[in-house]
């Protein structure tokens, strides 16, 4: 399992600072991920709703109002570059890092 987020600031218009349990710290550009996709991610194109962000404790990861959330393993490999681990599907026990 790859680290947890544990602080997030927003900075300006979509970007946020995310803090990860092992100490890293990135900066990453959310308006791709949200503009233009409407449905659950509609209303974080308003930046004052989007301002909204939180980090949830028991899940490690940012959240908003509206319970929509972002993997945290999927914004630390953005965040670092890390590979993402791929499951075997057959052996969920196991772990295989591509």
């Amino acid at each position: 399992m790859f680290p947890r987020i544990t602080k997030v600031r927003c900075l300006q218009n979509y970007i946020l600072a995310l803090t990860f349990s092992n100490g890293v710290e990135a900066t990453l550009d959310f308006r791709p991920k949200i503009m233009g996709r409407g449905g659950f991610f509609a209303p974080l194109e308003n930046l004052e709703f989007f301002r909204q962000v939180r980090v949830d404790p028991e899940i490690g990861t940012i959240v908003w109002p509206n319970e929509l959330d972002f993997c945290p393993d999927v914004l630390y490999h953005e965040a670092t570059g890390v590979p993402l681990p791929i499951y075997d599907l057959y052996s969920i026990n196991e772990m295989v890092i591509v």
